[in-house]
């Protein structure tokens, strides 16, 4: 484990307003639209906070969203029912999800095709939409990803391939095939020209952090630390630009966290020189969700003004989150957790138990005033890994 605490915020800090109460509001206000939406459940578990000695610990678990078994589908739903809208003349909040799918609405669209890159989950929500709305879907995955992770992209009615790429070179390849084919790319990496889809999908994801503020608020509580995995960082950035504009300059202290094989958020903290530091190669880890090396340019400043610590964490971590949730606390709730999930989770877990964490432990000023929130963002989405890794304790690749 590698820690940094970061010193790069800049006066005036970015601009959360994209991602604020006003912005996210209108992105559930078309979820609500979508018959299948519901809030996910926000788990809490005092018997593993009692045990490690935090006044308060939260899991939010987006394996319930959709009947997709991940967070994916706030993002490409909301991103993609905007693209329609703005496509035909209107704003999002004249097009509501029955509306969208009515005979008219179709025939005035035509026949799309919707592209994306994915390690699964993404790709999983970006196919549920499109076979929603009857439109075509054409999904990329990198090297190495899960063949039943593939499966349930094809389930959905897309065109899914594993590719010899890694991921942000799948991006890549897929953005040309777009721009030759006259596809629309759905991806929440951004990039010079592509901007308003990233964005959308950043405001469908900060729905997650919405409905865990009106939770929290309704039992006058609020976290004092949130745990956020990040790839690309667009779900991060949500997340935190969300509570940093909710809170104001007493928002949460947020720490970053990252697979040790793809860590361009702690490298760029650690350099300290101006730049995007990117990660090239295999990146070979179980968090596939976590396995991106170029992070995003617009949430980018966000992270950077309002993040208290930046981490990078071995595989081991969120296989530990993974059994702690499978088998809690007695009478703490089951959270069935994947490997991009549960690192929130295990590194709460190890900051109070590990003494090689005590030094990042008391950095964060952790203790039994603390409520800590994490967001296991999928579920069993590859369920034989899932069980070798519960099960059997088994999570080396």
């Amino acid at each position: 484990m590698k820690w940094i605490n970061n010193t790069l915020q800049k006066t005036p800090p970015a601009n959360t307003g994209i991602v604020g109460r006003g912005e996210v509001g209108r992105a559930r206000d078309f979820h609500r639209s979508i018959p299948s939406y519901s809030i996910t459940p926000l788990a809490e578990l005092p018997g593993l906070a009692q045990t490690l000695g935090l006044g308060h610990i939260f899991v939010k678990d987006e394996s319930y969203r959709f009947g997709i078994n991940s967070f994916k589908g706030l993002g490409g739903a909301y991103a993609i029912g905007t693209y329609l809208a703005h496509r035909l003349g209107l704003d999002i909040q004249e097009l509501p999800y029955e509306t969208m799918i009515s005979p008219e609405i179709r025939k005035q669209l035509g026949e799309i095709t919707f592209v994306s890159t994915t390690d699964g989950n993404h790709g999983r929500g970006v196919a549920w939409t499109a076979q929603k709305l009857g439109q075509k879907c054409v999904i990329f995955m990198p090297k190495g990803s899960s063949p039943e992770r593939l499966a349930n992209i094809r389930a959905l009615g897309a065109e899914a391939t594993i590719t010899d790429l890694n991921y942000d070179d799948t991006i890549r390849m897929a953005a040309d095939l777009a721009e030759k084919n006259g596809w629309v790319t759905v991806q929440d990496k951004d990039w010079e020209g592509y901007t308003d889809i990233p964005l959308w999908i950043m405001q469908g994801y900060a729905v997650m952090a919405l409905e865990c503020f009106e939770e929290l608020e309704a039992r006058n509580l609020r976290p004092t630390h949130i745990l956020l995995q990040a790839g690309v960082g667009s779900m991060a950035a949500a997340v935190t630009g969300f509570f940093a504009d909710v809170y104001g300059p007493k928002h949460p202290k947020i720490v970053i966290l990252e697979s040790d094989q793809a860590d361009c958020y702690y490298r760029t903290v650690s350099a300290n020189d101006g730049t995007l530091h990117l990660v090239g190669g295999e990146m070979d880890t179980i968090m596939a969700g976590l396995a991106c090396g170029e992070p995003t340019n617009l949430g980018w400043p966000i992270l950077r003004d309002y993040t208290r610590s930046f981490v990078s964490l071995q595989d081991a971590v969120t296989a530990t989150g993974m059994r702690i949730l499978a088998a809690p606390v007695p009478g703490d709730p089951v959270v069935v957790s994947g490997e991009s999930g549960a690192v929130g989770l295990g590194l709460c877990y190890h900051l109070m138990c590990d003494e090689g964490y005590k030094d990042l432990r008391k950095s964060l000023e952790l203790n039994a005033e603390s409520t800590v929130l994490c967001f296991s963002t999928e579920g069993d989405t590859d369920q034989i890994n899932y069980r070798r890794i519960v099960w059997e304790g088994a999570w080396a690749k």
